[in-house]
């Protein structure tokens, strides 16, 4: 059970994370607040106070966008304040925004589908990720987050095996390779 604990919160930090390319990601120039630049007795912020830290930071952003709605930098430093923020919908509206203007940047598209994941739109999730596979079938973000939706978003276990076994197979040398073939095993062991 702590294997499978171990796993799933590797898995997921993986897919909040680590399935962003660093050459591909624009990270917000200003960062959102950390929980220490919080206001209150230290408690975790709800989501209330996310949105409204978030709501906050991106005011700057918003002006830019009405002045060149075509500014990919911002509208993706929006994303990525409410992205931490946990406002998955509105962070998958911008993403969605940066993927029209820049429609072959896999990692933007593996972003969105995420947020769109998270949000509970696993639907489109899973198209934005059929999406950025047309683009690179090999792509092993999106192969990793396929296979996780299909695991964990449509309780479909051999479909979650098929994007796993695909992915270590045009990946071979893939760092996380352990952490995949444990998913396979666990996906296996849950679909008998």
């Amino acid at each position: 059970m702590a294997t499978l604990c171990l796993v799933l919160g590797l898995a997921i930090g993986y897919l909040l994370r680590g399935s962003q390319s660093p050459a591909a990601r624009s990270e917000p120039t200003v960062r959102p607040p950390t929980l220490s630049q919080t206001e209150g007795s230290g408690q975790m912020p709800s989501v209330e106070q996310m949105k409204a830290m978030a709501d906050k930071q991106v005011e700057p952003l918003l002006a830019q966008i009405r002045n060149d709605p075509k500014n990919k930098e911002a509208l993706l430093q929006i994303a990525y304040f409410y992205k931490s923020a946990h406002q998955f919908r509105e962070a998958a509206n911008y993403f969605s925004r940066a993927v029209q203007l820049d429609p072959k940047n896999i990692a933007i598209q593996t972003e969105m589908a995420s947020c769109l994941y998270y949000d509970g739109d696993v639907d489109g999730a899973l198209a934005a990720l059929q999406s950025s596979l047309k683009l690179k079938p090999t792509d092993a973000n999106s192969l990793f987050n396929l296979g996780f939706m299909r695991w964990k978003g449509k309780k479909d276990a051999t479909g979650a095996i098929a994007a796993w076994k695909q992915l270590l197979k045009t990946n071979p040398n893939l760092d996380k390779k352990p952490i995949v073939e444990q998913m396979i095993a666990e996906a296996q062991g849950a679909s008998h």
